[in-house]
């Protein structure tokens, strides 16, 4: 499975904080916002990832990820000229995705959790398995803010509202969602919405049309961030810190997620610690390294 992460728009929300750089770009506590969802399609082990942006921040993006050979994955990326909406990443991204299954993260969501890994990893499994789409509910207080999806007595879902007016339920769908080779097709089959959008929520009504999506609920264990505005994304920092300092681990440090998942050995680790040994991310990479050589892992 291939791996989309949407890191367009203008964040006209986070202005004037970012006119200068993409919001995808700003800092959630120590690290770049785009960190976050890119360790999530790590989680799932996923590899080879498209990174779609706009004409003014492509070489910023290429800046700070590269090519992605150093942490043993393979970054590419690709101009979204005009906001045309979510489901537009699969137009673009048709010739990167093939004839491959695709899993598409909008790169202002954050995700963690205990056990994330291993749903994310199940879910590509079922996928690759039985073909057909899985999204994430997530049980909000504003649900008019968002997609919405309705269920039925035994907890499947039948329908998804865009920004309903009076919510069927409190479940919202996250930015994370897994599809089959499909997608390009259908996505290429959507009318644009009243704002001259591919909504993806008419693209996930198809599939549910064509009873072959599926809706997996985070629960209370899990946080969702969406950092599109100044407060949110001051909370998704806080948030951040809090975690860290309390566990003394780091959120989506992407050269450990590589490492742990096997992408990058010991050796490859070590070139990327000193890389930053002047600071305390550096000192936190050399350090799990000496944790795991001296049995404490």
């Amino acid at each position: 499975m291939k791996g989309i992460v949407l890191a367009g728009g203008a964040g006209t929300r986070l202005y004037p904080a970012s006119l200068p750089i993409s919001k995808i770009l700003l800092p959630v506590y120590d690290k770049p916002m785009i960190y976050y969802p890119i360790t999530t399609l790590f989680l799932a082990g996923i590899k080879d990832i498209l990174i779609i942006t706009n004409p003014c921040d492509a070489t910023n993006f290429e800046k700070v990820l590269g090519d992605g050979s150093d942490l043993g994955v393979k970054f590419t990326y690709k101009i979204q000229k005009v906001a045309r909406g979510i489901s537009d990443s699969f137009i673009i991204g048709e010739d990167f995705i093939g004839d491959d299954n695709v899993a598409l993260i909008l790169g202002d969501n954050i995700f963690h959790g205990f056990g994330f890994s291993s749903m994310l990893k199940n879910t590509v499994k079922k996928i690759e398995e039985s073909s057909g789409a899985t999204v994430f509910g997530y049980k909000v207080k504003d649900p008019q803010r968002f997609g919405v999806v309705e269920f039925d007595r035994n907890k499947k879902a039948i329908s998804i509202e865009e920004k309903p007016q009076e919510p069927k339920s409190s479940f919202a769908v996250t930015g994370l969602y897994f599809y089959d080779n499909n997608v390009c097709e259908y996505a290429k089959s959507l009318r644009p919405s009243a704002r001259g959008e591919l909504e993806i929520t008419d693209l996930n009504n198809l599939y549910l049309k064509h009873n072959k999506l599926d809706v997996e609920i985070l629960g209370r264990g899990f946080a969702w961030l969406d950092t599109g505005t100044h407060e949110s994304l001051l909370q998704a920092s806080n948030f951040v810190q809090t975690m860290e300092l309390n566990t003394d681990t780091k959120i989506a440090c992407i050269e450990e997620v590589a490492w742990r998942m096997g992408f990058i050995g010991d050796e490859e680790l070590q070139i990327l610690a000193e890389k930053f040994r002047k600071n305390e991310y550096g000192e936190y990479l050399g350090k799990i390294l000496r944790e795991k050589n001296s049995q404490h892992f």
